[in-house]
């Protein structure tokens, strides 16, 4: 299996992105996602700028992926969207609907995204028709679900695109045109003055119980537990999954991709370092079995 770098959920001042992918040069991952995934106001660092640290990671022989926003709601971001698709020279991940289009229309190959709601084989069938080459399952898209696209695809003829699963990471739950980040801190989403930046990982959102419950991510929400895949790693092999993802986290992420690169390595898979995925098992998503003890 490949491990992969995905693209950045956080908002990061510029110093700090450039620092952190320039670094990343020399981790061993086989894959790079880059671009704005959350948010379009988001904009330390703009298309052009993403062009350029692809162009010198693929120099450090990554394969590089430009990832799209999830929701798309403005001409101004379809355009975003478009000069991606258009770029020449690296694969997309398309992340919403629109992306898949513009995508289809170039004649483009594409990685589906795990925002896109992919939840049974004619509709999986029908973004590979388009151009789907490799697919990233959606947070609640587990073992049993995977086992049952492939059966009805190979059972009609097809057959699954190349899987990859989230391994480290806190879970993306959903996004809104609502911000949540800036409803938290009583600021209108027009003038939210880019709070997210002061939250390199998220805002922690707790019950009134004081349990720690979900982490806000400007209009995305995320779940609280970082979620550790790699005690899973042969079942993820057996279900024929290539590539594991491993999302970024301001603190210690060289140690997180050591971590995964040794267990690639090891004849027996290590114990977990953060949170059993619930969904996976088809049980409750909130499932923690270990505290995260790498960067958090």
């Amino acid at each position: 299996m490949k491990l992969s770098l995905g693209p950045l959920q956080y908002f990061w001042p510029r110093a700090a992105t450039l620092a952190f992918y320039r670094a990343a040069a020399d981790w061993p991952v086989d894959i790079v996602y880059l671009g704005e995934t959350v948010c379009s106001k988001r904009r330390e660092l703009r298309t052009g700028d993403w062009l350029a640290l692809a162009e010198e990671l693929a120099g450090a022989g990554k394969e590089v992926v430009l990832s799209t926003l999830a929701l798309i709601e403005a001409e101004s971001e379809l355009g975003v969207v478009r000069r991606q698709v258009e770029n020449g020279r690296f694969m997309v991940e398309a992340n919403d609907l629109s992306a898949v289009q513009l995508c289809r229309e170039h004649g483009v190959p594409f990685v589906g995204g795990p925002s896109l709601n992919v939840y049974n084989h004619r509709a999986l069938a029908m973004l590979v028709e388009d151009g789907l080459r490799r697919w990233v399952p959606g947070t609640e898209q587990g073992r049993v679900l995977l086992q049952e696209l492939r059966a009805a695809l190979e059972a009609q003829g097809g057959r699954m695109p190349e899987l990859e699963v989230l391994a480290w990471g806190r879970l993306p739950l959903s996004w809104s045109a609502r911000c949540f980040t800036a409803r938290a801190l009583d600021l209108p989403k027009d003038r939210c003055g880019f709070r997210c930046i002061d939250h390199p990982d998220g805002l922690p959102l707790a019950t009134r119980e004081g349990e720690p419950f979900l982490t806000l991510n400007g209009i995305q929400v995320q779940g609280t537990e970082i979620v550790d895949m790699a005690p899973q790693r042969d079942e993820l092999a057996a279900l024929g999954v290539g590539v594991l993802r491993l999302s970024p986290q301001s603190r210690d992420m060289q140690a997180v991709v050591a971590h995964f690169r040794r267990m690639l390595a090891s004849p027996v898979p290590p114990p977990p370092l953060g949170a059993r995925n619930g969904y996976w098992d088809g049980r409750p998503g909130k499932a923690s079995l270990a505290e995260p003890r790498i960067g958090d």
